[in-house]
């Protein structure tokens, strides 16, 4: 989506900036590590990236704690669709909260929620007893953005699956609902839905406990005629000062 007005946030100009900060870095890093991974795997030295997995069984008796941070950079080195969607999806939420934001609260609420997806998946995993099993990806933080979206644009037209127009306060709704029904149900698809659910729950506690904007104001129909005919007689006015300019100069030996 575009702002109506040119407004500067944070480091993100909201009409030309297509990759602010913050979110331009995540699409780096994530892009990066994918492929290092990839040929890790391929090469056979993908065991050296278990350490930064998230397997409950390290965290808790290992206290390898960075790892509650680190999976969220690791994606699927057998497919390519896993990191595709999750970064497409930060592309097209993230950088509209970034522009609200700025990039320091936004990295904030970003790793925020994927640290409490990462921890939800821990304690399922324990009270299931399954905690050996290995956790990767960007979907719990991801999650957390399109609840901030949601929050915040709730009447913005997004695309459902990319194909079906819908209210994003919507289709945040069906999104948190898929999220909590899968976690009942069996998990066989590889998919961590406990970490989808944990990262929309951690972001709204969030949301709820800071005091940052959860509403955009946009500029009326009048304030927007109004600054579009002050563009247009200060053009008017520069295009007066440029030609009384030449006119003076040629007079002048």
């Amino acid at each position: 989506m575009r702002y109506t007005t040119r407004q500067h946030y944070g480091d993100y100009d909201s009409i030309g900036g297509y990759f602010p900060r913050g979110v331009k870095w995540l699409l780096i890093a994530n892009f990066s590590i994918f492929v290092a991974y990839f040929f890790a795997v391929r090469l056979g030295f993908g065991a050296w990236f278990g350490p930064f997995k998230l397997v409950p069984a390290m965290v808790l008796k290992l206290f390898f704690v960075w790892q509650l941070f680190t999976y969220m950079f690791l994606h699927d080195p057998w497919g390519f669709w896993h990191i595709l969607l999750n970064m497409l999806t930060l592309w097209m939420f993230g950088k509209d909260l970034e522009a609200v934001w700025g990039t320091r609260r936004f990295l904030q609420y970003y790793f925020l929620c994927g640290v409490g997806a990462g921890i939800c998946v821990v304690v399922a995993n324990v009270l299931f007893g399954d905690t050996r099993s290995a956790t990767i990806g960007a979907s719990g933080a991801i999650f957390g953005v399109l609840l901030a979206f949601g929050m915040l644009f709730p009447d913005t037209t997004v695309l459902f699956s990319f194909l079906f127009p819908i209210k994003a306060k919507y289709f945040v709704i069906i999104m948190g609902a898929i999220a909590f029904l899968s976690t009942l149900g069996s998990t066989g698809s590889g998919v961590s839905h406990v970490a989808h659910l944990g990262g929309m729950i951690f972001g709204w506690i969030y949301l709820r406990s800071r005091r940052l904007p959860l509403t955009v104001q946009w500029p009326s129909l009048r304030e927007i005629y109004q600054r579009w005919k002050l563009e247009r007689n200060k053009k008017k006015f520069q295009v007066y000062l440029r030609k009384r300019e030449a006119d003076r100069d040629r007079w002048v030996n």
